[in-house]
């Protein structure tokens, strides 16, 4: 049979109804503890040497058709999920790095993972340093002996940098060293960087995956071995294990989630052209624009270009009161609803970055981030040019 459109898919992914008496969504399995018939097979089970559920820390069948039905979506062979995205980043980077590794990660990335790796850096003596991954060469010239992990945010957050996954994941493969990306802003329906080289990828499914801004959760897919590894060491440890409701949650948002990142995708391309053609506005990223300096690649690594953009309107005065005078935007810290989200980065989810780090990143103190919704592209347009007006 050839392979099914990610449409199909996202509808029937994790479907598995005849371990449910026939149910077409999966039941929320609301128990902390399983039952075993016997001592035998508990001991079996309870040490994975049988499939079946002990503790819902460790496993839940709801938990487990989400993370068959994410492992489909981004082409992995297996996933796991968690309460949060920084929970699903943190355990499997975690899982891969101790003391003496280094890591080589972007200088434009999301907020709390750099708060991550710094802390992994003072803390825990691992080396991070961080490259323009703009050019995988880059990640070459930073590519130690000691290296033990390399990480790709693309789209970044929130400047939008492209990164070339096949060609830095071919560089992390000459020394054997594993490749984690995360994949929130372009979503398995845009991306698939399995595909392209990277050993495992993570989401903050609160984002996309969830899509209306009513639950916290995170996914982790990857191949079988870099999975079980995170399953069996910080996944257990850390304790960051997703609610079965939530779960839930996350499945019934996920046979949607192509028909909103198309309409995501579109939308952005129509903001981001009246954006870029707006006096107001001295810059925008995003990578559907032939402007972009990653245009030509993201083209070739990219199906869709996201709903993710970012936007520069000159000063922190500006932008302040910019997002003051919004009227259909939501001022918030968050992105991948179905509503438009706008944030002022400096004053919000960047506040916490040093001067310097944010230089790097591209990080200006006009810098909008503005996650386009579904509504009507032209009312977005209308509310942001009233706005910026």
């Amino acid at each position: 049979m050839s392979e099914k459109s990610i449409f199909t898919e996202a509808v029937h992914a994790g479907e598995e109804p005849e371990k449910h008496h026939g149910a077409i969504n999966t039941p929320v399995y609301h128990t902390a503890i399983f039952g075993f018939t016997d001592i035998e097979s508990g001991e079996r089970i309870h040490n994975f040497e049988e499939e079946g559920y002990f503790y819902s820390r460790l496993g839940n069948p709801t938990q487990t058709a989400l993370e068959k039905a994410a492992a489909q979506l981004e082409k992995g062979g297996d996933a796991l999920a968690f309460s949060s995205g920084m929970a699903a980043i943190s355990s499997a980077v975690m899982s891969m790095v101790r003391s003496g590794d280094r890591i080589v990660a972007p200088e434009s990335l999301y907020a709390a993972t750099r708060a991550l790796f710094n802390f992994l850096q003072s803390d825990w003596g691992v080396d991070v340093v961080y490259v323009d991954a703009t050019h995988a060469e880059n990640y070459r010239a930073a590519v130690s002996s000691n290296t033990r992990l390399v990480y790709i945010e693309t789209p970044s957050n929130p400047t939008l940098r492209i990164t070339d996954i096949a060609a830095v994941s071919e560089i992390a493969a000459k020394s054997s060293i594993p490749v984690i990306c995360d994949n929130t802003f372009a979503t398995p329906f845009n991306q698939n960087p399995l595909s392209l080289g990277a050993t495992a990828v993570v989401h903050s499914a609160t984002k996309y995956f969830g899509g209306h801004s009513d639950l916290s959760a995170g996914l982790m897919v990857g191949s079988s071995e870099s999975i079980e590894r995170a399953r069996h060491l910080t996944a257990r440890l850390f304790g960051g294990a997703i609610a079965p409701a939530t779960a839930s949650l996350v499945l019934r948002g996920i046979k949607t989630l192509p028909l909103r990142v198309e309409r995501h995708n579109g939308n952005a391309l129509a903001v981001a052209g009246f954006l870029e053609n707006h006096p107001a506005v001295t810059k925008v990223n995003y990578p559907g624009l032939e402007s972009h300096p990653q245009h030509a690649l993201a083209i070739r690594q990219m199906r869709g270009f996201g709903g993710m953009l970012s936007f520069d309107v000159g000063s922190e005065e500006k932008a302040r009161r910019l997002v003051n005078k919004v009227r259909l935007c939501t001022l918030a810290s968050s992105l991948g609803s179905v509503e438009t989200i706008i944030q002022h980065s400096v004053s919000m989810t960047d506040a916490k970055v040093s001067t310097a780090d944010r230089e790097k990143a591209g990080i200006t103190s006009g810098l909008i981030r503005l996650s386009v919704g579904i509504e009507d592209a032209g009312d977005i347009i209308e509310d942001l040019k009233q706005a910026l007006d």
